[in-house]
């Protein structure tokens, strides 16, 4: 059953509230918003009487919130700023032929995905893309994302994974610290991705190494932070190729050794079960399996 129109709030009073609750002054409140002081407070009584409770307590010439005004406040808040971007975005989107939204995980975002991009677009004129970073499923249509990247396993609630590659990781380190080192797996701190504990052990026991402790050295929770460490000489990690691809054409890193290793899970493009057809989509998952083939 839905909350009858009459008994939601508006924008306006909830704006009201949410000034008046941030400087604790009405006055201030009116300021900010460019009103009276007067139509801020009948907002605000307005406010409390669609919602039977008293929202703020006056305490020393100061409005202060009440429990049920503390409560209301952050959901408030987080209203207005959905509000605020859904402005943006409208007032960003005038001269567009379309948009899609797309979240990515952050280092596969900032490194492989946002670089090729502009061939995207070059091959889509006037398409207008929102890239967010995500690192955990989510719900796709409440946050307004039309298609993620996900690494993993094919998993996603009220969505569907369509298998995009693979994953290899190598043993790369600086030049200095290879050069420090005659063995630089062995005598170096291991960098380790906290997501991913035990992927130095599992490189160990493939390439018959038993000499040296598969858990030691650092730990780092994006393979942004990884990949710096690496460059800065404080260990040698365990990568993806397509991750530092500059950096290997550089010589910023160098691979320490010929020993590849094939990771068990691989990546995704995940749509929402609704957006199977929508052309945007189509045209994006095409366009990224195409990319990821070369």
């Amino acid at each position: 059953m839905k909350l009858s129109r009459s008994r939601v709030p508006d924008i306006l009073s909830l704006q009201s509230f949410e000034a008046a609750a941030r400087h604790g002054s009405f006055t201030r409140a009116a300021e900010e918003l460019s009103l009276t002081q007067s139509a801020v407070s009948r907002q605000i009584k307005d406010l409390e009487t669609q919602l039977g409770v008293a929202l703020f307590e006056r305490v020393r010439q100061r409005v202060v919130l009440s429990n049920a005004g503390a409560r209301l406040l952050p959901d408030a808040a987080r209203l207005l700023s959905q509000v605020e971007m859904l402005a943006l975005r409208a007032a960003g989107s005038r001269d567009v032929k379309g948009q899609i939204a797309i979240a990515t995980l952050p280092t596969f975002g900032s490194r492989w995905l946002v670089p090729r991009l502009t061939d995207f677009l070059a091959q889509h004129p006037g398409l207008q893309v929102t890239v967010t970073c995500r690192a955990e499923p989510f719900d796709l249509n409440e946050a307004g994302v039309n298609i993620a990247i996900h690494y993993g396993q094919p998993v996603w609630p009220r969505a569907s994974c369509i298998y995009l590659c693979g994953e290899t990781v190598v043993p790369v380190a600086s030049p200095m610290l290879a050069r420090e080192h005659a063995d630089p797996i062995l005598t170096a701190p291991l960098l380790h991705m906290d997501s991913r504990p035990m992927l130095w052990v599992e490189w160990l026991a493939a390439n018959d190494e038993t000499t040296t402790d598969g858990l030691r050295g650092h730990r780092f929770d994006q393979f942004t932070l990884l990949i710096e460490a690496a460059m800065a000489g404080l260990g040698v990690a365990l990568v993806p190729t397509y991750l530092i691809e500059r950096e290997l054409r550089e010589a910023a890193l160098q691979i320490v050794r010929d020993a590849p290793l094939k990771t068990d899970a691989a990546y995704y493009v995940v749509l929402p079960n609704d957006r199977a057809s929508d052309p945007a989509c189509s045209a994006f998952l095409t366009w990224i399996r195409n990319s990821v083939g070369q």
